[in-house]
């Protein structure tokens, strides 16, 4: 009894309340709650315990404590006594700080639970009663990412905000302007509470909060949101907290960016899945370009979180549906039952066609600037944007987007629209490409006596062109041989490897054989693949893309029937195995300028090819090993992204006069 006695002497019973309290692991603000006084004032009580104990850590205080020996006051100094209070805290801040960046360090592509952390590390150590983080939309207008124990009618009242101006005077608004940390002491002593900001009233009349504090988020020196943090009493934010809420602030930029990051990775992925599938729809439907609008407008819907998305044609005088997707096929009949119809004066429509240029509607909800405003507020719509589609004619429709109330387009949006205005383009001049075709099929019962004279034409050109060339010809609509030019163009070589050997063993017959079911085989491919220029030299094969025919990707083709052709020749080399023959196959592929022309005499004329760039892919083919496809350079280039190459050194080539690196393709 006695030595409790003492300890009594030695500590007030509120100071043994805190201290035991700390000692315990409880933060300045729960045992400010506990014991109803403020965390200022737990602090002033722990640095008395320190002095009085003689301990300089939390570790030592809890000893301290559980020390059943009496003690009496101890001659510590307010500085010691302060100096180990503060290495604790800068302990708990590590911590703290340890924790967070231990939570981003394991971060998905989602930033919710480390805000959260931060948050809620933030407010222990800033001794604050809530938070929030709002997100920088651009100029003055944020709106609220998350929070941390809001008053929920401050809550509701930013829910129901969404995306809101701040002014320039409120502190927010000073943050986006001045990009530094503010500090007020009172939100309710300044001019922002006494003019009515609305901000600043819902601050203090909602959220009951006095002394505030916002720090600014900043990437790369670019502003992407404030860090805010709320006291509910007249406490001011002293430096030191300032400087680690910029800290907490700063670790909540991180996961924001980091999450960003993931966000614009899988939107561009999206972005280019949804293009190739475009695309292939309008390959399909070449003669119809319906299909292609329908999935450009789903594709808007579902890539750029847009309420809706409509389709029109513009024939120059009247407005016609084409597509939609966001609203019932119920509702489209009855909003379409009108149309064709002149565009509405006024409408995004109208202005779209006027001006030839993408036209931006921010608030269409306004019945003053906009004939639908009524449909726009009951089916909770605002934002609009009207894209041109503009064909070589002219002006052919506008692709119209809404998006929901109080959402904007993001960055690459708009651009991802005008890429669907372009597809829709090509879909458009295919089509209508299509219909000449089929206007012309329709009267090809009148041309048949003049198809006749075509055919004797083409029997004569064959009797010394070869059959593409002749082709080529015929359709130049003359009889004159195509004069030389330059061209790019992709050469593929390829022979069979140990044919000299095997035509010295085997009998003429067996020779015969393989050399007819090789190019009998390769034969099909290429003609499969389209290629322009065909020569046969023996076992030797040259293959031409991109002249007389034009090829979207040469490179690409090339590659393309090299695999197909070392498949082919894989299984013809396993057959030929069995019967004891060991034959292989090599290919070399180039990509470059050529002299294009006809060459020969009267009775037998060529078309073929000349340059370093053919006599590269030649020697390429007589360098690679069975089953090789080699690459030059600029080859490799062009099909990299889509397929593994690798390079394999420089080498010198016969007939060419610098070393050249070398590339093999390893793989689609």
């Amino acid at each position: 009894m006695a030595d409790d006695e003492a300890r009594d002497v030695a500590l007030t019973r509120r100071e043994e309340e805190v201290a035991r309290a700390y000692a315990l692991g409880a933060s300045y603000k729960e045992i400010a709650r506990d014991l109803g006084v403020s965390p200022t004032t737990v602090r002033s009580h722990l640095r008395t315990v320190y002095g009085k104990l003689g301990v300089t850590s939390k570790i030592e205080l809890a000893r301290s404590l559980d020390d059943d020996a009496a003690r009496g006051p101890r001659d510590a100094s307010d500085m010691a006594a302060e100096l180990a209070l503060e290495l604790d805290e800068a302990a708990r801040r590590e911590r703290s700080l340890a924790r967070v960046l231990r939570i981003i360090s394991e971060q998905d592509d989602s930033p919710d639970h480390v805000i959260d952390a931060v948050l809620d590390h933030a407010l222990e150590i800033c001794e604050a009663e809530f938070g929030i983080l709002f997100e920088h939309l651009g100029g003055t207008r944020f709106r609220e990412l998350r929070s941390r124990n809001i008053p929920r009618p401050f809550a509701d009242w930013l829910a129901e905000q969404g995306v809101f101006e701040v002014g320039p005077e409120t502190g927010i608004g000073r943050v986006a302007t001045g990009l530094q940390a503010i500090n007020l002491p009172d939100v309710r002593a300044d001019d922002a509470y006494r003019e009515g900001a609305p901000l600043r009233i819902a601050t203090a009349e909602l959220g009951r909060a006095r002394s505030f504090a916002a720090i600014p988020m900043l990437s790369r020196g670019r502003l992407i949101g404030v860090f805010s943090v709320y006291r509910t009493r007249i406490h001011p934010f002293g430096d030191r907290t300032l400087e680690l809420a910029q800290v907490f602030a700063d670790q909540a930029a991180i996961a924001i960016e980091t999450a960003n990051r993931f966000r614009e990775l899988e939107i561009r992925l999206a972005r280019e899945r949804t293009n190739r599938e475009i695309l292939e729809i309008i390959r399909r439907t070449r003669d119809d370009e319906r299909p292609v609008f329908e999935a450009i407008v789903r594709s808007a819907v579902a890539l750029c979180g847009v309420r809706f998305c409509m389709f029109w044609r513009y024939d120059g005088a009247q407005v016609h549906y084409c597509a939609s997707a966001g609203f019932s096929a119920e509702f489209m009949a009855d909003y379409t039952a009108d149309y064709p119809m002149p565009p509405r004066p006024g409408g995004l429509v109208a202005e779209t066609i006027r001006t030839g240029r993408t036209v931006r509607l921010p608030h269409a909800q306004d019945a003053a600037v906009y004939y639908d405003a009524e449909v726009a507020a009951q089916h909770d719509y605002d934002h609009m944007i009207g894209v041109p589609v503009e064909t070589e004619d002219g002006l052919w429709g506008v692709l119209v987007l809404a998006w929901p109330t109080g959402a904007v387009p993001q960055d690459g949006q708009v651009e991802q629209l005008e890429t669907f205005a372009t597809q829709a383009v090509i879909a458009i001049e295919n089509a209508a490409r299509a219909r000449e075709l089929a206007r012309l099929n329709a009267e090809l019962g009148d041309r048949v006596e003049a198809q006749g004279g075509e055919i004797a034409r083409m029997a004569r050109l064959k009797r010394f062109l070869s059959p593409a060339v002749a082709e080529a010809l015929a359709r130049s609509g003359g009889e004159d041989l195509p004069a030389s030019h330059r061209s790019l163009i992709a050469t593929l070589f390829c022979d069979i490897r140990g044919f000299t050997a095997f035509c010295e063993r085997a009998e003429p017959e067996e020779t015969i054989e393989v050399l007819q079911t090789y190019h009998r085989e390769m034969g099909r491919l290429i003609s499969a693949h389209r290629a322009g220029v065909d020569k046969r030299m023996g076992d030797g094969i040259m293959v031409v893309f991109n002249d007389p025919f034009p090829t979207e990707d040469p490179a690409g083709a090339a590659v393309r029937l090299a695999l197909a052709m070392r498949e082919r020749m894989t299984e013809l080399c396993g057959g030929w195995k069995r019967l004891g023959h060991r034959l292989g196959f090599g290919v070399g592929v180039s990509l470059g300028y050529a002299t294009i022309g006809v060459v020969g005499s009267e009775g037998r004329y060529d078309y073929t090819a000349s340059g370093t760039a053919v006599n590269l892919a030649a020697r390429l083919c007589d360098r690679a090993e069975d089953g090789e496809i080699l690459l030059s350079p600029r080859a490799a280039t062009a099909v990299e992204d889509a397929f593994a190459v690798e390079s394999s050194g420089e080498l010198t080539l016969k007939g060419i006069r610098e070393p050249v690196e070398v590339f093999r393709l390893v793989g689609a």
